[in-house]
This record gives C-alpha cells, structure tokens and sequence, in this order.
C-alpha cells in the first residue's frame, strides 16, 4: 500500500480543488490519501464526492499551534469534524487568518511592495488564506523566484520584515481537543528548520506525554540526519512515525506520494481514532 498522510487543496492553500486532489492521487498510485487543510474541513465532501474506486480517504486537518514563542502545526486525524470545542477552536484560528494577512500585505506596501488584498484574495479563491497566498502574490509581482524564497527573514518568516502573528492553539490543548473528538494527533514536520524556529526535543516529550500520537519523520524538509534523530526519538517516546508529500499543487514542487507511511502505522492510526473512519472510493463523479 501507498500512503500518504498530508495533503493540502484548495480548501487551504493547496491549488488542486477537493476532487482534483483525490483525483490526482489515485493517478498517483496511491491507496490511501489524507485531506489535511489548514484549520479547516470545508474540503470533505467534494473530496469524498468525487473519491475513485481503490483510492481510500482519510480525513483530517492541519492546525496553527504555538508553544513558547514556535510557530508548529498538528496534524489531526480522523476526528468528529462537528464536535464544538474542537469546532470552536478551528472557527478562532480561521477568523484571525484574514485580518493577518491584510496586516502583511501593508507591511509589505510600506516596504515598497506593490502587493494588495484583492490580489492576495483572488490567489485564495476562497481558501482558508494564509501566508503561501501572500508568497504566491510575491512571486506574481515578481519579488522573489518561489514561494519557498518568500519564507525567510526578509519576508514573511516567523519574525521576518512582513510577518505578523495570528491566534495559534496552545499544542497541548489541541492535542486534549483533537483526543476528545475522537481524533489522532500527529507533530507535522518537527525538524523544518528552514522555515523558522522549531520546537525543542524536551517539548516533544512532554508533548507524547499529554497524549501525542506520532511525529512526521519523511518529509521534503527533514534531511537524513534530521529523519535518523526523529525516528530515534519516535522510538525513545513511544510515538508513532509518519511519513507523506505535505503537497500543496504547483505551490510546491513535491509530487503526490514522494514520502508515504508505513501501512502498519496507519492501520494503528485507523485503530485509535474514534471520531470518524476512513471513507473507500466507490468510484466518484
């Protein structure tokens, strides 16, 4: 089996729709996908709408954490999407999302940039809008090469020029959230250090302790080394260890299923969770 546990559509910041995503990972090969957009489920049930024959689908989220001053994400699995304390925590995150990025987009006019709200808008089409939306404008108006260039002191890195914060989920209480919607909790990309700070491996500890399910070891930003220490401290902790594309369209250049999961570990990601299964492909419209 082919899996892989991180995917973005244009739910978020993806630039496949739903059914487009599900679509091009069956392309893939895959067996198994996970829908994972930021903060949100809006993208469901187009997804599983137009979900083909042998292509299973797990549902899911990526959500904004922080914890001491670091920027981090949680990946949820397999949580009751309607569950209101989970709910309401999702709505918080989502609703800082538009007020942030007006705020960067006037840091970055008072930098001499030429971007604006209506252009940052039209990239989201809608989506859950966040800072790849405000990246994709800078690579429009020819600011920097990629997306990936945008991410960094000068930009919009934690702590960059252009960056501003947003309502992010205390990790320990999204975890607690997530457990109580039945869900299963995964450290998305812990050791991305090219994107900014990262938490600290005592933190992680404790973070198994509250309830973590698992960490994302393969992923496009964790080098050998970093992949060889994540599995050791998987091991040391009890965790479970992932692996997946973390895709996101043409907004990245990592192609659907370059990093997948070991079955064993999804098939005990599929066991603990409580709040929804995974839904197979019946062959969609």
């Amino acid at each position: 089996m082919r899996i892989d546990l991180h995917c973005h559509s244009t739910a978020s910041d993806g630039t496949d729709s739903p059914a487009e995503l599900v679509r091009n990972a069956a392309a893939a090969g895959l067996d198994v996908v996970a829908l994972t957009d930021h903060d949100t489920t809006r993208g469901y049930g187009e997804a599983i709408g137009a979900l083909p024959e042998g292509l299973t689908l797990v549902t899911g989220a990526e959500l904004s954490c922080r914890v001491d001053g670091v920027s981090m994400h949680l990946l949820a699995y397999l949580f009751d999407p309607e569950e209101p304390a989970l709910l309401a925590e999702r709505e918080l995150v989502r609703d800082d999302r538009v007020p942030r990025a007006r705020a960067m987009v006037a840091k970055l006019n008072a930098l001499g940039v030429p971007v604006t709200w209506e252009q940052v808008e039209r990239i989201a089409a809608g989506g859950s809008v966040g800072r790849p939306h405000v990246a994709s404008a800078l690579v429009e108006l020819g600011v920097v090469p990629t997306v990936g260039d945008a991410f960094t002191e000068e930009w919009l890195a934690d702590g960059g020029r252009a960056f501003v914060e947003k309502h992010e989920t205390d990790p320990f209480e999204a975890i607690r959230l997530v457990k109580a919607a039945g869900g299963v909790s995964v450290f998305a990309h812990p050791a991305a250090a090219k994107r900014g700070r990262t938490v600290p491996e005592s933190r992680i500890a404790e973070m198994a302790e509250a309830g973590l399910d698992g960490i994302e070891v393969d992923h496009m930003d964790h080098d050998a080394d970093a992949r060889d220490r994540l599995r050791g401290l998987a091991k040391e902790l009890g965790l479970l260890v992932t692996g997946s594309s973390d895709y996101h369209g043409s907004r990245k250049t990592v192609a659907l299923g370059a990093f997948t999961t070991d079955p064993e570990v999804y098939g005990e990601i599929t066991r603990r969770a409580t709040g929804a299964f995974p839904v197979p492909g019946t062959g969609g419209a």
